[in-house]
């Protein structure tokens, strides 16, 4: 059992991370990756939703009919988007105007609603947090990476925080002289910085 929790949790992290072997969840990863800071921001909102919503479809599964299946996941899933958008509106306020639509997105975000349909209404609560915790993880760690290098690329430097707590700043890694490659926070460079992470991660074996 140990062994089937820790599975289940690392496959999220690399094996099966979302954007980049399981070419999913991509409108948010192109939309928000503007920054590091936005990234990391879609990302735990979207852990938190994923997290409680496995869970609570795990608990739920033997009593969900299956004929409306669907429809009470993203009702289950609905709620949680609404409680991490109030939260957000509350106490990261700025991050949440940066996020804008793409918070509600999260509805219909496929990997959600994919791991309530795939892995949670078939398993236990223990492997569905697990399976929705590392699939989180791994989901935050891909938008912070992409939007890592967009922002290094576009703007020279690192700036932001995370949830309005642990600021950072790193500028001008690349030296005062630096000339900011804006292509690379403005909408085409979303899909060339992605297809050459694609491109990285498919080079690299999965197992």
């Amino acid at each position: 059992m140990a062994k089937s929790i820790a599975s289940e949790f690392t496959k999220g992290l690399w094996k099966e991370i979302p954007p980049f072997r399981l070419v999913l969840g991509l409108c948010p990863v192109l939309g928000v990756t503007t920054s590091m800071k936005n990234g990391i921001g879609m990302g735990l909102a979207t852990t938190f939703v994923l997290l409680c919503s496995n869970i609570l479809v795990s608990l739920l599964r033997k009593v969900i009919p299956a004929k409306v299946r669907i429809a009470c996941f993203i009702i289950i899933i609905a709620t949680f988007v609404i409680v991490v958008e109030q939260m957000m509106a509350a106490f990261a306020y700025t991050l949440f105007m940066d996020l804008g639509v793409f918070i509600p997105l999260i509805v219909v975000n496929c990997i959600v609603l994919g791991r309530a349909e795939a892995f949670a209404s078939k398993n236990g609560v223990v492997l569905s947090a697990a399976d929705g915790l590392g699939i989180g993880i791994g989901f935050t760690c891909s938008l912070a990476v992409l939007g890592a290098v967009r922002e290094l690329l576009g703007t020279g430097g690192l700036a932001g925080d995370v949830f309005g707590f642990l600021p950072y700043s790193i500028p001008n890694i690349f030296g005062a002289s630096y000339e900011p490659f804006v292509f690379a926070v403005q909408a085409p460079g979303a899909f060339v910085a992605l297809g050459l992470l694609l491109c990285l991660m498919n080079l690299i074996p999965s197992k």
